[in-house]
């Protein structure tokens, strides 16, 4: 378990928060880091399990520090997969043939190593799911159909995942339910009166996330399950983020379910588990209809298959379950214990880094917490986006934007975090590289804040056009692009496009202009170019530099152009053929669509023609 408390005064103060999870020793932030590994655990020899960590990214050593979001794999794990695939491979359960009771048996045996894990009571009760997702979909969309009705109540947390936001409030939705959520302090801890508060004789369930991807914060989920428990109310923990750094143990936490993921424990993608206890997994309708979750089928009458099978419609993930055994035997091997000492030094060790920066404020400071550090650059301020996108210019892996935990975001009142999440196989040093790194990012910001020259109103001009059409502005914008070669020469080239569109006054950052579904602040204002009738201009701005450089490349191919010649014009093969589409990210792309979409209707209501 990877827990990081507070000194002992602060620890007195809020010990009746505190959860049952035994707290380790030495892991008070009073106290000085070290460089030294702990004892039991050679992260040297570790790190020669994982071939993908000796690579380097934009010519710089690979640090990799967004564990939260997945985690590398291990020699073991890929040796493991690729034996299956080499000499073991078919299909499961119903073959006679040798190689699918090889399948079989290495499929089943997973099962077992994932109940000894989490110390279920049985392997019945281990239901593989696709992940954590699935598994929450899965009680929701069975339990929740089987048990909830209209006025019924769902307790939640501002903490949660959208994982665990969504699906009840789908299931909600469709019985007439009603989602209650547990509000979260300044240290982005659960307020446990109002948790109380909350449960009533109307709570059919509760679902929280054992420990936060977003924050780090550990909650005290024995005392949440025994309050719950004292109701008669079933209690789903969210595991994602716990089963890679805490000591679980469902049956001590008297859980009712318990869901986790593969990829984010050191395992394959595509794989997760659903724990639920036995006696409610039966009575609950299967998930899914098709092959091996039957015991017989007429036309008449379906009869389902016992615990597990029931949950495990079609031909599984057998590549991935082996995967993830193979997985835990790693964990074990280096002992849970040797891990959390490790992954807490690290989270102290950061921690009293990032405070050292000046401009950099930590989000979420509760007395339990794990190992990530979620924080923005206050000053000057820097967009998570740049912050990201420059750290990875420097081969440093973090993640930026919400995390999937928009309410959290807003309960701080930002958009977005960085957020450096640590594993196994990280070191100080890395995370050295990571202070220089922003370091240097804030001073760089801090110097071109200086010399930025305030828009004057008056010289408040729209872009014409930069060619006689899109199509001819694009193909002197694919010749600039094509002098790059890497990504960080067409980063920094986005840059110089970024610095040169004229900041939008602030009169113009309104709620209207505001272009929703970006991972940065976006505003847009269109006009109709003076004295035409469907000549289309704009002017965009963005806190985002990369954003901001993507905008001038908007307007060099929109503005200034007639809006039958936009419409008409590719945006998404342009980006594709000058090469950005390999690395704009999901959430970049998304924002770019939006923006594009606001030009597109703007041009549209000119013309009539659908955007």
């Amino acid at each position: 378990m990877s827990i990081r408390t507070m000194p002992d005064s602060m620890m007195r103060r809020r010990e009746s928060d505190a959860p049952a999870e035994p707290v380790r020793p030495n892991n008070s932030l009073g106290a000085s880091p070290s460089h030294d590994t702990p004892p039991g655990l050679d992260v040297r020899a570790v790190r020669a399990d994982f071939p993908i960590l000796t690579q380097e990214v934009n010519g710089k050593p690979l640090v990799y520090l967004d564990n939260a979001a997945s985690t590398q794999k291990p020699r073991q794990v890929l040796d493991a997969i690729q034996s299956l695939y080499t000499h073991d491979y078919a299909n499961v359960h119903r073959g006679v043939h040798t190689l699918s009771q090889r399948a079989t048996a290495a499929y089943e045996a997973a099962r077992v190593k994932v109940q000894r894990f989490l110390n279920a009571a049985e392997a019945r009760e281990i239901v593989f799911t696709r992940g954590t997702t699935e598994a929450i979909n899965l009680v929701a969309q069975t339990f929740g159909r089987q048990n909830l009705g209209k006025g019924d109540e769902v307790i939640i947390s501002h903490l949660e995942h959208h994982s665990n936001i969504v699906p009840w409030q789908m299931i909600c939705e469709a019985t007439g339910a009603v989602l209650r959520v547990v509000p979260i302090n300044a240290e982005g801890e659960l307020i446990l009166e109002e948790y109380e508060r909350l449960l009533s004789a109307g709570t059919k369930i509760v679902a929280i996330a054992h420990l936060s991807n977003a924050l780090g914060t550990v909650n005290p989920v024995r005392r949440i399950i025994q309050s719950a428990h004292a109701r008669g109310v079933p209690v789903l923990l969210d595991g994602a983020q716990a089963a890679s750094h805490l000591h679980v143990d469902v049956r001590e936490l008297d859980c009712d379910f318990f869901a986790f993921s593969g990829h984010k424990i050191y395992g394959p993608t595509g794989i997760g588990v659903l724990y639920g206890k036995a006696a409610l997994l039966e009575r609950m309708p299967p998930y899914q209809g098709g092959g091996d979750m039957i015991k017989s089928v007429t036309f008449a009458k379906t009869i389902y298959a016992d615990l597990p099978n029931k949950f495990e419609a079609g031909t599984p993930h057998i590549a991935g379950a082996v995967g993830l055994g193979a997985a835990i035997d790693y964990v074990h091997s280096l002992g849970l214990e040797n891990i959390a000492a490790h992954e807490d030094q690290l989270l102290r060790y950061a921690t009293e880094q990032l405070r050292g920066i000046p401009g950099v404020r930590i989000l979420g400071d509760a007395v339990h917490k794990a190992a990530l550090a979620s924080f923005v650059v206050e000053d000057p301020p820097i967009s998570t986006l740049d912050v990201g996108a420059k750290l990875d210019l420097e081969g440093i892996a973090v993640r930026t934007g919400h995390h999937c935990c928009q309410p959290a975001m807003d309960r701080y009142g930002v958009s977005g975090t960085v957020r450096a999440s640590f594993g196994v196989y990280n070191t100080n040093e890395e995370i050295d590289r990571l202070a220089t790194a922003l370091k240097k990012i804030i001073a760089e910001a801090a110097s071109r804040a200086k010399t930025a020259l305030p828009l004057a109103r008056p010289d408040l001009t729209f872009p014409s056009a930069a060619a006689a059409s899109p199509q001819e502005a694009a193909d002197e914008l694919a010749g600039d692009f094509e002098l790059f070669d890497h990504w960080d020469e067409r980063y920094h080239y986005l840059l110089e496009l970024g610095e040169k569109i004229p900041p939008l006054p602030e009169e113009m950052k309104t709620e209207a202009n505001r272009v929703h579904g970006c991972q940065s602040i976006v505003h847009l204002v269109t006009r109709v170019k003076p004295g035409t009738k469907e000549v289309v201009e704009f002017l965009a701005d963005s806190n985002a530099d990369l954003v901001r450089g993507l905008i001038a490349i908007l307007e060099k191919l929109f503005s200034g152009q007639r809006a039958e010649q936009l419409l008409s014009f590719d945006v998404g093969r342009f980006f594709g053929r000058i090469g950005l589409d390999q690395n704009l990210t999901l959430g970049r792309r998304n924002g770019l669509a939006a923006m594009v979409q606001r030009i597109r209707k703007f041009a549209a209501n000119l013309t009539g023609q659908p955007s």
